[in-house]
């Protein structure tokens, strides 16, 4: 990795500050995406001191606004002429079911908008930076989710797990759209879990909730752990040239039937850009008569 610019978001704690470590350890000159401006400084001096490696820098996001995702891409492309990882990590859920400022439901708007966004604004400076990965932290929980095209954001029946659900089941279609998308160019991008890890990403489940997690926690992988895996992706030769899959402790595996549906790929891709507002170049239309709800 020496030499190459990595990208990091939510990397201010648990397996984005973890990877980090790992990659500056490796020599990569490592930018690190928070949205708490203390915290992130606070992480960017721990990677350094745990690393010895002075190349690494802070960015500002907040993934719930659209227009702090196009001020980082910005920033981003002022400084960085190469970027060869982006690793899309910052996520979130909320207990009960709240907008942003651009009036989309959070967690579907910060877990999957943030990296459709981010990525899209960032495609040519990667597709510059080839051979150069894309690093997407989906979860398993994508297995159980569902796609309502009439209702993404849950306005009938919001439920915590619900909507995590459909956004990491999302995280695995804009992998595999993507994938296809940048098919010849040296850029490759993949999706994993990560681990049930022991992080921070819970803390805003509801009351009734926390003593179940509080036991399941004794059976959760360390975050550094976690973080091994996303350092996987993004840096191992074992899995030069892979892209669309899905990952689970470091071995492709299949994931759910609506994350392998083509057509349903396609007609996301489509209602993502038209959500944030970027032209979509597909040249594969959705099947004709998908159903807007699986």
């Amino acid at each position: 990795m020496r030499g190459k610019t990595v990208v990091v978001t939510g990397a201010t704690s648990g397996i984005g500050l973890e990877a980090a470590v790992s990659l500056a350890t490796q020599g990569a000159r490592t930018v690190l995406v928070g949205r708490n401006p203390a915290k992130t400084a606070a992480a960017v001096e721990t990677v350094r001191k745990r690393s010895g490696s002075a190349a690494v820098e802070s960015a500002l996001c907040d993934f719930s606004t659209q227009a702090s995702v196009r001020k980082l891409a910005a920033d981003l492309r002022g400084r960085c002429e190469r970027i060869h990882v982006l690793v899309n990590n910052a996520g979130g859920v909320s207990a009960q079911r709240t907008l942003t400022a651009d009036g989309i439901e959070s967690t579907f708007a910060v877990n999957h908008l943030g990296y459709f966004l981010l990525t899209n604004l960032l495609l040519d400076v990667l597709r510059a930076s080839a051979p150069a990965r894309i690093v997407n932290v989906a979860s398993v929980a994508h297995y159980r989710g569902t796609m309502d095209f009439d209702d993404l954001g849950f306005e009938r029946g919001y439920q915590l797990m619900k909507a995590y659900s459909r956004s990491k089941l999302a995280n695995v279609l804009f992998t595999r759209e993507l994938a296809k998308r940048l098919e010849g160019t040296g850029v490759t991008v993949n999706a994993l879990h990560p681990g049930t890890v022991a992080t921070n990403i819970w803390s805003a489940a509801p009351a009734w909730l926390r003593p179940i997690l509080a036991v399941a926690k004794l059976f959760m992988v360390s975050p550094r752990a976690g973080g091994r895996r996303i350092v996987h992706l993004a840096a191992s030769p074992e899995v030069e040239g892979t892209t669309g899959s899905y990952f689970e402790n470091d071995r492709s595996k299949k994931p759910s039937r609506l994350a392998l549906d083509d057509a349903l790929a396609a007609r996301l891709w489509s209602e993502s850009a038209r959500m944030v507002g970027l032209v979509d170049s597909a040249k594969r239309p959705a099947a004709d008569g998908l159903s807007s709800r699986v």
